[in-house]
């Protein structure tokens, strides 16, 4: 794999965002989190960035901090738990619990907000004399944290088959599977995300893969789709 290659995406979202995600795809409340679980997935996301080499701000380190130290405390009795300065509460999820559902509210109003920009700017394009298809909503595309789980899935289906194998001195180009990703969306009918890894055999050239789907999203040459929540991602043409 190319060493030296970095992602550097221009829109990241934070480690709230990721932790929101996280509960939304187990639905289940944010009352009702489970810190251990939300935890460990929260480090395997952290994992997945760390070896597709994308930048993290310091931020999402502080909350993986933040989280161990939330998970130490749970495991022990509530008499034995350090206590914490101005708690009002001797369950240690309730301040992150807070944030959670403050930081929601703000989200989900700037989505609002969004979403009547998009539209107003549909209505200025069609006095103009423009199509409506000039400025699409794009709702239904994904962000990073629902690649991320679906390159983990990935990855996952290529380590349980008795196939696979590291080929050492193997190398793939990020420019290589570019090429590829883009002619297999070139008719512009969507392709399966799952499709993309169909003949891959190694763990190395499935996160090369990746980070050309994700170069190629960042360029705006391709979209990322998902119709419903639990649907599979497709892949799209931007001009599609």
């Amino acid at each position: 794999m190319e060493g030296d290659y970095k992602v550097k995406l221009e829109v990241f979202e934070g480690p709230l965002d990721l932790l929101l995600y996280l509960i939304k795809q187990d639905e289940i409340d944010i009352y009702d989190i489970s810190i251990e679980r939300i935890t460990r997935q929260y480090l395997e996301f952290l994992q997945a960035f760390k070896e597709l080499n994308i930048e993290l701000a310091g931020e999402f380190i502080v909350m993986a901090a933040n989280l161990i130290y939330l998970k130490s405390r749970s495991l022990l009795p509530v008499d034995q738990q350090p206590p914490e300065e101005d708690a009002e509460e001797d369950d240690p999820r309730w301040d992150l619990i807070r944030q959670l559902i403050e930081y929601k509210k703000f989200k989900e109003a700037a989505e609002q907000l969004h979403l009547r920009e998009l539209k107003q700017e549909r209505i200025f394009a069609r006095e103009r004399g423009s199509s409506s298809a000039d400025v699409p909503l794009r709702l239904g595309e994904v962000g990073i944290f629902q690649l991320i789980n679906a390159f983990q899935t990935v990855i996952k289906r290529v380590e349980a088959r008795q196939d696979v194998q590291e080929i050492f001195g193997e190398r793939f180009s990020v420019s290589e599977k570019i090429d590829t990703i883009l002619k297999r969306v070139a008719d512009d009918a969507p392709v399966r995300f799952s499709e993309l890894f169909g003949a891959v055999v190694s763990r190395i050239e499935v996160a090369v893969t990746f980070l050309a789907l994700l170069e190629l999203i960042r360029l705006k040459q391709v979209r990322a789709i998902q119709k419903n929540i639990f649907d599979e991602i497709e892949i799209a043409s931007a001009a599609a």
